[in-house]
């Protein structure tokens, strides 16, 4: 490795998403990052042939991998082959690899919005006015769906996850880098998922969110844990994103957007010596 760690930052800088700008945070992490790293940034589907120029390849806003399923695939493959540093590293059991987490932990008894991907299971879930059908692999609500309970019967679910819709009073979501947390963002408004304002946890809520970064065993990386508070006034989880969570970072006061890239950096030197 030179004095200077080379890092190769993906980001898709033209990425559509609704109601944020995913090119401008890249532009502003990847500015503080040169103070400590030589740094190029690619699109997605050339961080396979660049990357063994690099010490550690940086995966932030991507994008959904459903929009290139098998370019992903090719990118694991090929790092897991070459022993490329990945950061986030490959191994996360959250949405890096899918949804599939979601009714395994519905059925461990997990905090989690109730969720089954087979058909025979459709009875466990709770009565609800409809129902989310949306894709294992999917993001941003690419492929989401309402249907009432009867629409589900004879549904061909291969690949796709249900869950009941629930009327919850907002959604919160947790940032952590590695273990240690850094700050929340919440919606108050559930029509308005990204109108996001700085929210202020309580040790109940921290805990929540701790249990399922312990869970997910990454010892470096970001993570947002996204939850909702149900009508009963407890968390569910909705997502857990360790792939490439987008962190709102325009969203927080200074003082928590300079601390978050503290830790990032420091992360990354651990990540990197490790």
């Amino acid at each position: 490795m030179s004095a200077r760690p080379r890092l190769l930052y993906v980001s898709d800088l033209a990425y559509p998403a609704r109601g944020r700008r995913y090119c401008d945070e890249d532009i502003h992490l990847t500015a503080r990052l040169r103070e400590d790293f030589d740094l190029a940034l690619c699109h997605p589907l050339d961080a396979t042939a660049l990357m063994d120029g690099f010490d550690a390849v940086v995966v932030r806003n991507s994008g959904p991998v459903l929009g290139y399923q098998r370019e992903y695939e090719a990118f694991r493959a090929a790092a897991l082959a070459r022993g490329t540093r990945v950061y986030n590293p490959l191994h996360g059991r959250g949405d890096m690899a899918g949804k599939q987490y979601l009714p395994d932990l519905t059925a461990a008894g997990y905090p989690v919005i109730p969720t089954v991907d087979r058909a025979e299971h459709l009875d466990r879930l709770p009565e609800a006015a409809a129902y989310a059908v949306k894709p294992k692999a999917g993001a941003d609500s690419l492929g989401l769906r309402f249907l009432p309970r009867e629409e589900l019967d004879g549904l061909d679910l291969d690949g796709l996850l249900v869950q009941p819709r629930i009327d919850f009073r907002y959604e919160v979501s947790f940032y952590f880098v590695d273990d240690l947390f850094q700050y929340a963002l919440y919606a108050p408004d559930p029509e308005r998922r990204w109108e996001l304002e700085p929210y202020e946890p309580t040790g109940d809520d921290l805990a929540f969110a701790r249990r399922f970064v312990d869970w997910n065993t990454l010892g470096h990386g970001i993570q947002r844990v996204d939850a909702c508070r149900a009508p009963g006034g407890g968390l569910l989880l909705v997502e857990l994103e360790d792939l490439n969570p987008y962190l709102s970072l325009d969203l927080v006061p200074e003082k928590a957007r300079m601390s978050f890239v503290t830790a990032l950096t420091a992360s990354l030197h651990r990540f990197l010596a490790a």
